[in-house]
């Protein structure tokens, strides 16, 4: 159920163009992040003397 306040006008939907751009910017940030990770683990891993 959506909550309305009193006297302001009902809001239209942002435009679908800016939507998918902000998922494609988190989508972006999440791939880039997980990449970050990995790199973490492989250098861990690296120095422990393990390799691929």
């Amino acid at each position: 159920m959506r909550r309305v306040r009193m006297g302001a006008a009902p809001r239209a939907p942002r435009p679908l163009w800016k939507r998918l751009g902000w998922f494609a910017l988190i989508w972006a940030l999440s791939v880039a992040a997980l990449g970050l990770v990995a790199l973490v683990f492989r250098l861990m891993m690296k120095l422990a003397g393990l390799s691929l």
